[in-house]
């Protein structure tokens, strides 16, 4: 079987199966991803569909030349199993191969890739393609915490193509998607809407979804309430949007950032105040937010060094909230740090962090048990 893992260390990865093309095709393709998945590269499709059967990937690559029948043979077969029936495609293929991309597309929850394509149209693909199939699990939670999801993520991918349009961000629009968010923190139903975005693709949703969450449920303890309270939680998904603009390469690096990088890193900021600048109606809560959450009491932060004197208790706890967030997280060069950890490492940024702050947001998730 010709069936091979890339790299020693790569088992936090998520695991992706690549099935046909000639065997430089293949190792183009192995090369492509390995610094965000763990590949494995086969033949034929009855070695990936044994492949399947023993450890079940998250999303295949399929080609159009796969032994015997090719690729859309190959993908309808897949569909036939009921252990790869809902498991996510990459189709790559020719413009020219019609038939065969539209025979693909007949089996659903196919992603199609057009040869030649530049890596980062792999990469868009294989995120699509992943989240296609977390986003099908979401369908099994309690339906308040579903609707958070569905809408917060359409609403989130829905900023994106506006940002690259250079158009207006609809605020009334995302405020309104994150009301279910809202009402599920207001009634402690909120768990899966963590859990359902684990394994998500998309890392400045799940990151944004996250500081949103944690927003909302910090805000609730401490007495903000109705349309303050959702403010607060919409400014935790737009934080970010200023991300959107910076190339995957440098956003996912793993590793540390050069000195050049982290410029671009932190630019992010700026570009997220000047997206909210062009847009109507921004509340100057979620301005503060979006401004100062990478602030530090001891006038270290960015952009702009603000001293604690100058920053309220918004930019406190969204300081709080990020770098939370950002620490506990799952990347796919890093496992998540523990939550006790996480807080312990926080306690020690005594000059950087609103102690007082922290404690009650420690109460508050020992409280829970917010994971």
């Amino acid at each position: 079987m010709s069936g091979r893992i890339m790299a020693d260390d790569q088992s936090r990865k998520p695991l992706v199966y690549i099935i046909g093309g000639s065997a430089e095709y293949r190792e183009e393709l192995v090369q492509s991803l390995v610094t965000m998945y763990r590949v494995k590269a086969f033949d034929s499709a009855a070695e990936g569909q044994f492949a399947c059967s023993v450890s079940l990937p998250v999303a295949l690559i399929v080609d159009e030349v796969v032994q015997p029948k090719g690729g859309a043979n190959c993908i309808a077969q897949v569909r036939e199993q009921k252990i790869t029936r809902g498991l996510p495609v990459v189709f790559t293929a020719s413009k020219q191969n019609s038939e065969a991309i539209a025979e693909a597309q007949s089996s659903g929850g196919v992603v199609i890739l057009i040869k030649p394509y530049w890596r980062s149209n792999l990469l868009k693909a294989m995120a699509e393609g992943v989240n296609i199939g977390v986003e099908a699990e979401w369908e099994k939670i309690e339906p308040k915490q579903r609707t958070a999801l569905k809408n917060t993520v359409s609403s989130f991918n829905n900023i994106a193509r506006l940002i690259e349009n250079g158009e207006p961000l609809p605020y009334g629009e995302v405020q309104e998607s994150c009301g279910p968010l809202v009402d599920a923190i207001a009634s402690d139903n909120y768990k899966d809407i963590l859990r359902g975005v684990q394994n998500h693709d998309n890392y400045s949703y799940v990151h944004s979804l996250r500081v949103a969450t944690f927003l909302g449920l910090f805000g609730n303890v401490l007495g903000i309430k109705g349309e303050d309270l959702t403010t607060l939680t919409t400014a935790g998904l737009l934080h970010d949007i200023g991300k959107m603009s910076i190339a995957p390469a440098v956003l996912n690096k793993p590793g540390k950032l050069t000195d050049d990088e982290f410029v671009v890193m932190k630019s992010h900021v700026t570009a997220t105040l000047e997206h909210l600048d062009h847009s109507i109606d921004i509340p100057k809560g979620v301005i503060i937010i979006a401004g100062q959450h990478h602030e530090k009491l001891d006038g270290t932060g960015y952009p702009n060094g603000l001293p604690g004197r100058e920053l309220n208790q918004l930019a406190r706890m969204a300081s709080i909230i990020d770098i939370f967030s950002a620490i506990t997280d799952r990347r796919v060069y890093k496992d998540p740090v523990p939550p006790e950890r996480a807080l312990d490492i926080m306690i020690n940024m005594d000059k950087q962090l609103d102690q007082p702050l922290l404690a009650l947001f420690r109460e508050m998730l020992l409280d829970a048990a917010t994971y």
